[in-house]
């Protein structure tokens, strides 16, 4: 039995498809109201709030992935990410189940440096702070040998419907709406960003690995681009100029002053001022085989 904590979103949905697809047909669905994927899926309804929803839930996985997600409410993430976690945790020791554990890099330092498995966390802003504990919580525990886990940390998302970044919002999803491009900060900076299907696809191969576990692993991506060569990329799949907008800084903290949502954002923005350098060369060679999705391609994908 592998089980998808958090089915519904646009990571789970497509883990549930890649597991079925080459891994196994014995999957089980968990969120608030889960939504069948596979024929055969197995839906449980469950909050991982509750410890003993939470054991039920997990009991017989052998396992566990946990792409549970929330809104971006900083008050939400620090009251219920951690109890999630400690959560899953227990009960996958309870139950003997592996725990994959799906991250972002929120946690690393927002400079221009390359980014890898060993960079060290500089957490800043709340959020940050939220995935840096969860992370060292994990980390911790992985190296005591109290569980078996692997963490498989992915930069931003774009891809098909249902992705959800300020990079879908402002760009693509403008782009599909035949919309004025709204680009974050700056448009000369490189952005690593993860095809949400690839990281899905990685993350199954990931977890039904063994010799994987114990570790922290980069989810393959493409090479880093700006948005000017994104919306360049755009532009050859359109056959004409894109019409857009570069959103400084400045406004989006004018913003922050009258919107919940822009000061949720404010933590975030800084690291578009500089380049975006993400490493997934430890995956690379441990999987020379995968093939990843390209911005030509995913683009393409999004906007035909």
């Amino acid at each position: 039995m592998q089980t998808i904590l958090g089915s519904n979103g646009p990571i789970g949905h497509e883990l549930a498809v890649e597991l079925a697809r080459h891994y196994t047909q014995d999957i089980r669905l968990v969120s608030r109201h889960p939504t069948q994927i596979n024929p055969n899926d197995e839906l449980v309804a469950a909050d991982m709030l509750n410890p003993e929803e939470t054991n039920a839930a997990i009991a017989g996985s052998d396992i566990v992935y946990f792409t549970l997600g929330l809104p971006m409410n900083s008050t939400m993430w620090e009251a219920q990410f951690p109890t999630m976690l400690a959560n899953v945790m227990q009960a996958c020791q309870v139950h003997h189940s592996k725990l994959v554990f799906f991250d972002n890099t929120y946690m690393y330092p927002k400079t221009a440096a390359v980014q890898t498995e060993d960079t060290p966390f500089a957490p800043e802003g709340r959020k940050a702070t939220v995935r840096a504990k969860m992370a060292t919580i994990l980390l911790t525990a992985m190296a005591q040998k109290t569980i078996t886990a692997v963490i498989c940390r992915a930069p931003e998302f774009y891809g098909p419907a249902g992705t959800k970044s300020i990079t879908n919002t402002l760009l693509f999803k403008n782009l599909q709406a035949g919309k004025r491009v709204k680009v974050p900060v700056s448009q000369h900076t490189s952005r690593s960003l993860i095809w949400t299907p690839d990281a899905s696809r990685a993350m199954a191969l990931i977890g039904n690995t063994p010799d994987c576990y114990g570790q922290t692993w980069h989810l393959p991506v493409d090479r880093s681009r700006t948005y000017q060569e994104l919306l360049h990329l755009a532009e050859q799949t359109l056959g004409h100029p894109v019409q857009r907008t570069v959103i400084p800084l400045w406004q989006f903290k004018l913003g922050a002053l009258v919107s919940t949502q822009m000061r949720e954002l404010a933590e975030l923005l800084p690291r578009y001022q500089v380049d975006n350098r993400f490493s997934a060369a430890k995956f690379n060679r441990r999987f020379p085989d995968f093939t990843v999705t390209t911005f030509e391609q995913g683009i393409r994908t999004i906007l035909e």
